[in-house]
């Protein structure tokens, strides 16, 4: 079975994966936007359940359009858009409040 890597983005207005091969060519790519706020002048915040659930789908997509398994993912590389900061209830797992943006 031929392995892939994929990359996960979480920028400032959407989230994307990105299915390697083993050469560094693309195989596929999904992106999804999602909503941001603005609660004050200069402020900027997201959704974290809404970040973790376009990221999953983005995953997903990426994976499926070319008929690929999570089996064939070698390894997965994360990145963010700077110092977005979420503050999560240790005991729920559930997040407190938006993401906090930068921008």
């Amino acid at each position: 079975m031929k392995k892939y890597i994929l990359s996960l983005d979480q920028g400032t207005t959407s989230s994307r994966a990105i299915v390697f091969d083993k050469k560094g060519s693309i195989i596929s790519i999904a992106q999804k936007e999602f909503k941001q706020y603005f609660p004050k002048p200069g402020w900027v915040e997201h959704d974290p359940n809404e970040i973790w659930s376009t990221q999953v789908g983005v995953a997903a997509e990426a994976i499926n359009k070319e008929g690929l398994s999570s089996e064939s993912i070698a390894g997965i590389g994360i990145t963010n858009q700077r110092e977005t900061i979420v503050v999560w209830d240790r005991k729920t797992g559930k997040p407190v409040y938006n993401a906090i943006v930068w921008q």
